[in-house]
């Protein structure tokens, strides 16, 4: 070993530097990961109570912009949640796809048939956007004023729920005395392109999110995800609520590192089967998710885009290559890395339908994703800002509005 270590020290010490990395972040996995609960536990299975014994009122915030698509499918799961109080807020930001006339259709159908009071469906138009503003970021803005849940949830458009997927969220919530919840979806998958992508995405997440420190308050690591942002309104509220994330492309992180920022109890929680997403449309479906947010990823720094692309390269393909080529021992650093992925992939199998043997795609996973930032900060920088669905958001002020704002985690 020695004696390789002296013929090729560098090889050697990046090959340890690599094992290292990752077998760091298994471990971490290992002891935290079970740390996190599975709310589908029967134990959820109950109605929700607060501090003084009422159920909490929910207001459900959908946002759409052109998802003819999909909204129609996503409205009705909520309409059957068997949640006991909660309101539904859908807005058509804009839309010229027929979005506004599904909502106000379905509006009309609940209205004449609903059975509680307590369980509406408002539907707001949204005819124009101000200066300043991202459409979606403003959308949910104006429906968080005009909601009176004592908890709002963030959804997305194209997300289906189950029946009681909100009632054992907000069971949990409750217990955990929770003042943000992020619960994740199960990722709706049809082709292997698209296993291959999202498994990639899962097993990047593992390695630098580490979403078990999410509920430790000494710990910088926040988490939000789009499909499903619940948080208490008063704490949403002391945070600034949207408009203190006008301009934030990605405002479902944005608003989890807020939470921990501003020292609330942050939570996250599986619930396989409650929610269900398809979030990529084939291998480069990847690609045209990242288009939007991909180099905001990157704090829209063209040096910080090259010296992640090559991280995430070094990182993931590497191994692959080294296992192939190192000579001896310095071999040893890229099995130890490639047995780490592979064994990562084995614990996302048992979260997601994903096969184990996807790990043999991971480096052209990479290659992909690479690819989708590079394109992210190019078309950015070409356009000279943001392009997303119909609406160019100007870079310098996306730029400025990022450098106004302190950043208190990694984002």
């Amino acid at each position: 070993m020695w004696s390789g270590f002296l013929e090729h020290p560098f090889l050697w010490l990046f090959s340890a530097f690599l094992g290292g990395s990752w077998v760091s972040r298994l471990l971490a996995a290992a002891l935290h990961m079970n740390k996190i609960a599975e709310i589908t536990d029967p134990a959820y299975d109950v109605t929700p109570r607060d501090d003084s014994g009422q159920v909490p009122r929910v207001s459900i915030i959908v946002p759409a912009r052109n998802e003819g698509e999909h909204i129609e499918s996503a409205l009705l799961s909520l309409l059957q949640l068997d949640y006991p109080d909660y309101e539904v807020i859908a807005i058509d930001d804009r839309s010229d796809d027929g979005t506004g006339a599904i909502l106000d259709r379905l509006r009309t159908q609940w209205e004449e048939r609903r059975e509680a009071s307590h369980h509406l469906l408002k539907v707001l138009h949204i005819s124009e956007l101000p200066p300043g503003w991202l459409g979606k970021t403003h959308a949910m803005w104006q429906a968080g004023k005009q909601a009176t849940g004592d908890w709002l949830l963030f959804t997305d458009a194209d997300v289906v729920y189950r029946a009681d997927a909100l009632r054992r969220a907000m069971v949990y919530a409750e217990r955990e005395r929770a003042d943000h919840l992020v619960l994740f979806p199960t990722m709706v998958m049809k082709s292997p392109g698209e296993r291959m992508m999202i498994a990639f995405f899962q097993s990047q997440f593992v390695f630098a999110r580490r979403p078990w420190k999410a509920a430790d308050p000494k710990s910088r690591d926040a988490i939000g995800v789009g499909a499903f942002n619940l948080i208490r309104r008063k704490v949403y509220q002391r945070i600034g609520g949207y408009e203190r994330m006008r301009l934030e492309v990605l405002d479902d992180m944005r608003l989890g590192e807020l939470v921990k920022q501003e020292g609330f109890r942050q939570r996250m929680a599986f619930g396989r089967g409650l929610l269900r997403l398809r979030w990529v449309f084939g291998a480069m479906g990847m690609v045209q998710n990242l288009t939007k947010n991909g180099f905001a990823i990157l704090k829209y720094n063209v040096w910080f885009a090259l010296l992640a692309i090559g991280g995430v390269l070094l990182l993931n393909v590497a191994p692959f290559v080294g296992v192939l080529f190192a000579p001896g021992s310095a071999r040893l650093g890229f099995l130890a890395a490639l047995a780490t992925i592979a064994l990562i992939y084995v614990g996302m199998s048992w979260y997601s339908d994903i096969s184990p043997a996807y790990v043999v795609l991971h480096p052209i996973g990479a290659v992909l994703f690479c690819y989708a930032l590079a394109r992210s900060a190019t078309l950015t920088l070409r356009h000279g800002g943001v392009d997303w669905r119909g609406t160019t958001y100007p870079l310098s002020e996306l730029r400025k509005f990022m450098r106004d704002q302190p950043r208190w985690g990694w984002l």
